[in-house]
């Protein structure tokens, strides 16, 4: 007997009884896809690595995710039959989970079919929050629930959370019911559910892998984890027991949601029965590889755009191709952080400020956009990027390009040049800025970028290379002078952008230990505040104090020109989400 729960713009599909084999998913259809940087395993409470996300999204589910279509972007029921019950005026939170979802099988769960409960949502808010698993997205829920910091101090007093002692703020009245209880309003509480690290997981999984846990993921996702050679290869196959689900998602006014739509209405998901994923970090390679037919879906590498692209359209040579293109501006930001903690670039004295706000000063956006970029971004003004609340089109960074200005600041603040031209410190001690980077095209021109500016006002640099993946370690540990680095919006409110600068994240997040008592109390303030024009204006004093700081240099924000090969059918990249496989098609070829 079949149970019929209708969800946002899905149906599920839901067996009653025992556990059997419903995923529609044909093992023939295959997707092909590449990352320009390595993911760092896909245990999302200990990493928020962009490329880690796409895969976790994939095979586990939060109890809430976003309409495929929807514009502006809109929750919907991913796990649960409805949306969240609210009460005790936007404290106190009831999800239902539907009943019958398992996870795929795993010898952690010894041979027995493992039913998806809300003790596992609990259990995933307690490991965020846990010391010891020093969480980079614990400040999403630091201070938030009912007694969980009483449960953290003693934690840290003991040396281990105590995963089993009853906590007022996370209560499971029945086997399917999670409720939580807030100890203020928040107002964007409901799309950090929505975040990949709060995902329903299995305890018994994370005990029996432990650190390991992030190569051996388990969920009750559409997809599951095949092949894994890391920074190389992942190669994902459709979960047998996956419960499916009716495409039925409505147009936005995006002319291109009509053809999805002509496309895939009505049609059972997941389709695709695998999805190949190859780490090629060089852009070359990467638009070789898609022109050689290797790849399916990718974005057009900014140094191809001149050769593919005809302003926004796609050059009469592609388009007989018939591959689409999804052109946007991503709701993400470019920046190189200073670590404040260091002993050159860091501090809060004026001599200090003068230092990074020279630097600040040196980076030419308009070289990076044109040159770098082949007109694929514009300069970023601010900490919050289009598409997300608390974006202001209208505002301007205190900052321009101005090396002229940066010699005087540097002048001014005992930053002398010596015989051979270089600076020293204001107390002669030598100085060598550190900006470490990856190694492909992208980050080597930048490089080149940043070092003429650097020869102009007298400072000596070093570039460092690694991979993405530890970069990010390191950094996180904020034992790194400077980065430049990205952040894609994790849910569309300016909030999850300045919280990256807010103090008590730091080495959560606040990847250059920015510790800013303005900025906090002003982050404070806003967090309190329902959506409207109030919160708005915090957040642009926030954006005036982290400039005020020089805490970042905010570089661009990028434009994407996704495309696919005319096999794939439903692709659309959804602003928060990462992937969307299982919304796909692909006609086989």
């Amino acid at each position: 007997m079949w149970n019929l729960i209708r969800q946002g713009g899905f149906a599920l599909l839901l067996a009653a009884g025992p556990v059997h084999a419903v995923s529609p998913a044909d093992p023939a259809k295959v997707i092909r896809t590449a990352f320009s940087d390595a993911d760092d395993g896909f245990d999302m409470v200990r990493t928020q690595n962009y490329y880690s996300g796409f895969i976790a999204e994939t095979i586990f589910e939060t109890l809430l995710t976003y309409d495929y279509l929807a514009s502006p972007a809109k929750l919907v029921p991913r796990t649960t039959t409805a949306m969240p019950e609210i009460s005790d005026g936007g404290k106190t939170y009831t999800f239902h989970l539907i009943p019958g979802i398992h996870f795929t099988d795993d010898p952690a769960f010894k041979g027995k079919p493992r039913e998806l409960v809300a003790q596992d949502y609990a259990y995933s808010f307690k490991r965020l929050l846990d010391p010891v698993n020093r969480s980079p997205s614990a400040g999403f829920l630091d201070g938030k629930i009912v007694g969980m910091n009483e449960a953290v101090a003693a934690a840290k007093k003991s040396g281990k959370f105590d995963y089993d002692a009853p906590l007022a703020g996370l209560q499971t009245p029945d086997r399917y019911t999670l409720q939580v209880h807030l100890t203020a309003p928040d107002y964007n509480f409901l799309y950090v559910v929505a975040y990949g690290a709060l995902a329903g997981t299995a305890r018994e999984v994370i005990e029996s892998y432990g650190l390991q846990s992030g190569r051996h993921p388990v969920g009750t996702g559409a997809y599951m984890l095949d092949q894994y050679v890391p920074r190389s290869k992942v190669t994902l196959v459709a979960n047998p027991v996956y419960r499916g689900s009716t495409w039925n998602f409505q147009p936005s006014a995006d002319p291109m949601d009509q053809q999805l739509v002509r496309d895939m209405q009505g049609k059972k998901m997941p389709q695709v029965g695998r999805i190949e994923i190859s780490v090629i970090e060089e852009e070359q390679a990467r638009w070789l590889a898609f022109q050689d037919k290797q790849i399916d879906i990718d974005w057009i590498p900014q140094l191809a755009a001149r050769t593919a692209l005809d302003g926004d359209k796609l050059k009469p040579e592609f388009a007989a191709q018939n591959i689409r293109l999804q052109r946007f501006t991503e709701p993400a930001i470019s920046f190189t952080f200073f670590n404040m903690q260091d002993p050159v670039v860091g501090g809060y004295g004026i001599e200090k400020v003068a230092l990074r706000r020279a630097i600040a000063m040196i980076y030419n956006f308009h070289d990076d956009i044109t040159l770098l970029r082949q007109g694929q971004a514009s300069r970023a003004e601010m900490l919050i990027p289009p598409g997300v609340v608390g974006y202001d089109p209208a505002y301007r960074s205190s900052i321009a390009y101005d090396p002229v200005l940066a010699n005087k600041l540097l002048d001014r603040f005992g930053y002398k040049r010596g015989a051979d031209g270089y600076r020293t410190l204001p107390d002669g001690q030598p100085i060598v800025i550190r900006i470490n980077r990856e190694a492909s095209v992208i980050y080597q021109e930048t490089a080149e970028l940043w070092k003429r500016g650097f020869d102009q006002i007298g400072l000596r640099a070093e570039f460092p290379v690694s991979n993405f993946a530890d970069n990010m370690k390191a950094a996180t540990a904020c034992s790194l002078m400077m980065w430049q680095s990205a952040w894609n919006v994790d849910y569309p409110d300016g909030e999850n952008f300045l919280q990256l600068l807010y103090g008590p994240n730091s080495q959560q997040g606040n990847l250059g230990c920015y510790q800013s008592p303005a900025f906090d109390a002003l982050y404070k303030q806003a967090i309190a505040l329902p959506p409207g024009p109030e919160r708005l204006k915090l957040y642009a004093q926030m954006n005036r104090q982290m400039e005020a700081d020089t805490a970042w240099v905010l570089q661009v924000l990028r434009i994407r020109n996704w495309v696919t090969r005319p096999w794939v059918l439903g692709f659309k990249k959804h602003p928060v989400l990462h992937a969307g496989w299982e919304y796909i098609d692909v006609i086989k070829h």
